[in-house]
């Protein structure tokens, strides 16, 4: 089982009763339409983070469809989101016995007051809890150093501080071998490694693992790069509830060719569960 005894737990806020819920409230303004507010608190150089948006999308779908849990979300990103009022409208596409698939898309105003639409989903959700507990892998754990070991905002120079608002939400704790970007020393490495949680204590969730998968620093600033990594595409698939705990993200690029890297991502609980994984399309610009 993953050792991270020193990860801090102060004052555990509870599902339901957190930032993260709180920001990702939908209001339904009739069947399948949802208004919310998108909270300038996640974002990054002025643009909504995509998993923030991916679990916006995740909570109006799992009020639309019968079943509870998302098991695969896949989404485009087509416009940079902003933080401000958006609508939600959601679609039916298939409901079965043990699984059910719907659609959602969500749009926002421009400056001309044009209508635009941000970012599409097309997802299956399910119920988890009723899922055989027959496991056979050759998946394992990433080899993260203990918690206290590992590096936050708080322990050195920040090279985000004032431009990534969606720090302060989080509890991350990235792997020493994956922080040299930081410091102007990137590996070289296409690989990013943290320790993963809500600032102010909640337990991850079905829901939270959206947010999970793309929350971390792109593997483009390990890789030499700078700026925003946009995402183009990206499709999570959420394989257990995670028990309580801190959990441990590791995400990969192995191929970075004509401006654009695929990020592969795993999140595993304290119980050493493979929770989520994901893989998304993004864009870099080079130098």
């Amino acid at each position: 089982m993953a050792e991270a005894a020193s990860a801090p737990s102060p004052s555990r806020a509870v599902t339901g009763d957190s930032e993260f819920d709180r920001d990702t409230a939908v209001v339904r303004r009739e069947p399948g339409v949802y208004d919310i507010d998108l909270s300038a608190g996640w974002t990054i150089l002025g643009a909504v983070n995509g998993g923030y948006l991916l679990a916006v999308l995740g909570r109006a779908l799992g009020d639309a469809l019968p079943h509870p849990d998302p098991f695969t979300v896949s989404a485009h990103y087509l416009t940079a989101s902003r933080p401000g009022p958006a609508v939600i409208r959601t679609e039916t596409v298939r409901t079965g016995r043990t699984l059910s698939t719907g659609q959602a898309s969500l749009f926002q105003y421009d400056d001309e007051g044009n209508e635009v639409e941000r970012i599409r989903v097309l997802a299956s959700y399910g119920d988890l809890a009723g899922l055989p507990d027959d496991v056979r892998t050759t998946a394992k754990p990433p080899a993260i150093p203990p918690y206290e070991q590992c590096f936050g905002p708080a322990d050195g120079p920040d090279p985000l501080k004032g431009v990534s608002a969606i720090t302060d939400r989080l509890l991350l704790k990235l792997d020493p071998a994956t922080v040299g970007w930081a410091i102007g020393q990137p590996s070289g490495k296409g690989e990013m490694r943290a320790w993963f949680g809500l600032a102010d204590g909640r337990d991850a969730d079905p829901l939270s693992l959206l947010l999970a998968v793309d929350a971390l620093p792109p593997t483009a600033f390990e890789m030499g790069l700078k700026g925003w990594v946009p995402t183009v595409e990206l499709t999570a698939h959420i394989r257990h509830r995670p028990a309580p705990g801190p959990l441990r993200v590791a995400i990969t690029t192995r191929n970075l060719a004509g401006g654009f890297l695929e990020e592969d991502a795993e999140v595993w609980d304290s119980e050493d569960r493979l929770v989520a994984q994901s893989r998304q399309l993004a864009r870099v610009r080079l130098a």
